[in-house]
Order: structure tokens, then C-alpha cells, then sequence
């Protein structure tokens, strides 16, 4: 794909659709002596999200998993569309971009690892973190320089934003 052509999908992207674990997370699943899972996030991606958001743009989260650290970060993201223990993440896709009332090729899809290559297969645009197994980070369109966790899915976001033209108006209007 020449850059011309990848430019032009990221112009068209209208939502924004993420796995968990290993891309807004580092993959870790820290699980305490009593049993309660916890779940590391990256500030920078919350930010980033949060600014797709005031630009207008939607967000949802397909997931395998469950867990009460995720369901916290995603009422404190805003993040309203969040599909729980799905097992086929294209079907998780095209599901979560009826929730969200956009088609399946205005999404964007980011993930790291095999469940996640239906999916990205899908998607108008498959962005993977820089930690991601070969097989995916060779599906993706796009492959962050961060890793999963570390601002990956931020850096994603700057770069579709800045694909749009939105970018520097949301630097400029200040991001509180």
C-alpha cells in the first residue's frame, strides 16, 4: 500500500475499535493472593482517546477477556461500547460498529496478537503495536513505534487525526 493510499483510509475513519490486552494494556495480568486481577493503562492513551472523542469520532473496545480493572479504566475513558470475552473479533467488529452506528469500513482496528488478525482483516485500517507478533504487525497497515500499553494506542491516534486535519485544532483548543 503506497502512503497515498493509506493516508486516504485514515481520512476516512469515523470509529475507532481496540483488543485489551496487549495494546491498551502491556499485556500484563497482575492477580493478587486474594484473586483480584489488575491492569496497567497508559495516561497518554487515555488522553488520546479522549481527544478522538472530542473530534467527533467513536470508540469501542472488543475484548476476550473479562475483569473489574478493565470495566473501571472504560467508565473513566467514556468508553460506552465494550464487547466482553468475544472469541471472534470479526464478528466482535462488524458488531461493534452497529452499536456505534458506523460501517465496518469507516473503522479502524488495533491489536496485537492471533485473535486479533480477523479483525484486522476487516478493518478500513489495522494498526498493531510495536510488540505485536510478526503475524499481526505483517496484517497491519500501521505499526507503532510504541509498544502495546505505552502509548501505542495514542500514537495511533495522532497519526489519524493528523491524517484528518484535526489534530493541531485540538493541540490548539488545549487538551483539559
Amino acid at each position: 500500500m503506497t502512503a497515498s493510499d493509506l493516508n486516504d483510509r485514515l481520512r476516512r475513519v469515523r470509529a475507532l475499535v481496540l483488543d485489551v490486552d496487549g495494546t491498551l494494556t502491556d499485556g500484563s495480568i497482575l492477580i493478587s493472593d486474594l484473586g483480584h486481577e489488575t491492569k496497567r493503562f497508559d495516561v497518554r492513551d487515555g488522553l488520546g482517546l479522549e481527544l478522538w472523542r472530542r473530534a467527533g469520532l467513536s470508540v469501542a473496545v472488543v475484548t476476550g477477556r473479562r475483569g473489574l480493572a478493565l470495566e473501571h479504566r472504560l467508565r473513566e475513558l467514556k468508553i460506552t461500547v465494550a464487547l466482553h470475552a468475544v472469541t471472534d473479533k470479526a464478528r466482535g467488529l462488524a458488531d461493534a460498529a452497529a452499536q456505534l452506528g458506523v460501517p465496518v469500513e469507516s473503522c479502524a482496528f488495533m491489536g496485537d496478537d492471533l485473535p486479533d488478525l480477523a479483525a484486522m482483516r476487516l478493518a478500513a485500517v489495522a494498526c498493531a503495536p510495536a510488540d505485536a507478533a510478526a503475524e499481526v504487525c505483517a496484517a497491519a497497515h500501521v505499526v507503532t513505534r510504541a509498544r502495546g500499553g505505552f502509548g501505542a494506542v495514542r500514537e495511533f491516534i495522532e497519526l489519524m487525526l493528523k491524517a484528518q486535519g484535526k489534530w493541531d485544532e485540538l493541540v490548539r483548543l488545549g487538551a483539559h
